[in-house]
């Protein structure tokens, strides 16, 4: 029989803690929407600072009748299923580009 620590001491408040702000918080729900609904253009890209990639994207799209427009359908899945945190750690601090 094993017993498992208790993960909290009863009776006490769950306090959230985060070295992130709510404003990058923030950044996720609205850059994962605008790489499902306008992923083409690449206009997440440039929500989050990333103009190279942004352009690259956008041309790489009309070029392709935006078949490329897929990209970032996925890109806006991946921003939305991550942690708060974990988004802002990779894409806001860590500075990713691409998926």
């Amino acid at each position: 029989m094993s017993e498992e620590p208790p993960s909290q001491v009863p009776g006490t408040p769950h306090i959230e803690t985060s070295i992130y702000t709510k404003e990058q918080k923030d950044k996720k729900l609205i850059a994962g929407l605008l790489g499902i609904l306008l992923g083409w253009t690449g206009a997440h890209k440039f929500f989050l600072g990333y103009t190279k990639e942004g352009v690259i994207q956008l041309i790489v799209s009309l070029v392709t009748c935006g078949v490329f427009g897929i990209v970032g359908l996925i890109e806006g899945i991946i921003y939305l299923t991550k942690s708060d945190d974990e988004f802002v750690a990779t894409y806001l601090v860590g500075r990713k580009g691409w998926l």
